[in-house]
């Protein structure tokens, strides 16, 4: 079910599908979330209300991108849409874009996140900025590759107007050059069970990257998906899916487990 709500100015268009606890998808730049998820979407639905709004400026949320994207922007947009839809605490999982913002999110309101997986991001700016400024490049997409041309002005411009898509390309370049900084003072505050995805031919973040973002969050592991580039969910879906999955069992298997020991240390506190 694809529908609207008002959220911090914007109206959002987003894709809403199955039961269980909320589970919010954040697709990459110039994307959307039922592309980038599509081959997860029907197994995830099994066990989540999947909820994957489009960014603004993207597919069916309105905004004109010469007025900028900025990161600080996606996350403001993230709470008031999870405010709105009335999700509370929600699994948040995140691709490149995505997961950029889902990783800032998770700085700024970690107590609203049951559990967080990002794919395809760094809090390096490099090499990811000098791969963007490449492939994003009108005039190279015009030249070179108008078929993924074709596809970006049939996914944005009949919400957000004729030749859209020209002015969202510029405008994802200058948001990645300039990505917010990170500390590692920022990272311990992502007290959330934490799984970081990267594939190991991905052009964008390298392993070596994704270790380090992994090693310095309090409760993360790794996951390294052979044979995909930067797009892993498409690449080895299969994978990445059981990935996924295996990530939430064991996150919801510690959590059973901490609710026992508090209920324990409580009860040892009433006899007292």
């Amino acid at each position: 079910m694809t529908t609207h709500v008002t959220a911090n100015g914007l109206t959002v268009s987003f894709h809403a599908e199955g039961s269980g606890p909320p589970l919010v998808l954040l697709h990459g730049a110039s994307s959307t979330g039922r592309e980038d998820f599509a081959a997860q979407l029907p197994r995830f639905a099994r066990s989540f209300r999947c909820y994957l709004p489009d960014a603004r400026g993207h597919a069916g949320t309105r905004w004109d991108p010469v007025s900028g994207l900025r990161y600080g922007d996606l996350v403001v947009d993230l709470d008031a849409f999870a405010d709105v839809c009335d999700l509370g605490t929600f699994h948040l999982l995140g691709f490149s874009m995505g997961a950029a913002t889902a990783l800032l999110y998770a700085i700024r309101r970690p107590e609203r996140l049951r559990t967080l997986i990002l794919v395809g991001t760094s809090p390096e700016l490099e090499p990811r900025t000098r791969v963007i400024r490449h492939l994003a490049d009108v005039a190279r997409i015009d030249a070179q590759d108008p078929a993924w041309g074709a596809a970006l002005a049939r996914r944005h411009d009949p919400i957000q107007g004729a030749g859209a898509w020209r002015r969202l390309m510029p405008a994802i370049i200058e948001m990645v050059e300039h990505q917010p900084a990170v500390s590692a003072a920022d990272l311990r505050r992502v007290e959330v069970p934490t799984l970081v995805v990267v594939g190991d031919r991905d052009p964008f973040v390298p392993v070596s990257q994704a270790w380090q973002l992994s090693r310095q969050l309090p409760d993360s592991r790794l996951a390294v998906i052979p044979g995909a580039g930067h797009e892993a969910m498409a690449d080895q879906p299969g994978v990445f899916s059981e990935a996924c999955a295996s990530f939430w069992r064991s996150a919801e298997t510690a959590a059973a487990a901490r609710r026992g020991r508090q209920v324990a240390g409580e009860g040892r506190g009433d006899a007292r």
